[in-house]
């Protein structure tokens, strides 16, 4: 096998699922089991296997870490500041969904995941990473759809 001379960054998607309630919305939080940012909230998501599109990454690690199937996703941006994780240079893919009614039975904490939850989007508790920006792309991008 060909090895570059290149460092190679880690490639992750992070997942956005809204669910509307009244005139506003609400985004499916995971909070982190494992460092960095051990106990805070964070986008569902992860690392892309080596033989799996970005799509099959979001559409796994989705299902690993909440429960969630058959969710149709949109590819909302890509983050790629270099210090946006503190494990390395990782570039992530945000995804999109909606939930129109919540899948209660369904969605349960998994993976990496210690706890899962709703939250208001002008109510967001501490966030992991760049998340911040990420829900704000993209809810400004999709949901404005």
């Amino acid at each position: 096998m060909y090895s570059y001379k290149y460092p190679r960054p880690a490639v992750t998607v992070d997942i956005a699922i809204f669910m509307p309630t009244g005139k506003n919305y609400q985004i499916l939080l995971i909070k982190r089991a494992s460092e960095p940012y051990l106990g805070c909230y964070a986008l569902p998501g992860g690392f892309c296997e080596i033989d799996e599109s970005l799509e099959q990454a979001a559409i796994r690690e989705l299902q690993e870490e909440t429960g969630l199937r058959d969710i149709p996703l949109t590819q909302i941006h890509t983050f790629s500041n270099p210090d946006r994780d503190p494990r390395g240079r990782i570039i992530s893919t945000c995804f999109a969904g909606l939930l129109i009614k919540p899948h209660q039975g369904q969605i349960k904490a998994g993976s990496d995941a210690a706890d899962l939850g709703w939250f208001m989007l002008d109510d967001l508790p501490r966030l992991a990473f760049d998340h911040q920006q990420i829900i704000h792309k993209a809810a400004g991008s999709f949901l404005s759809l």
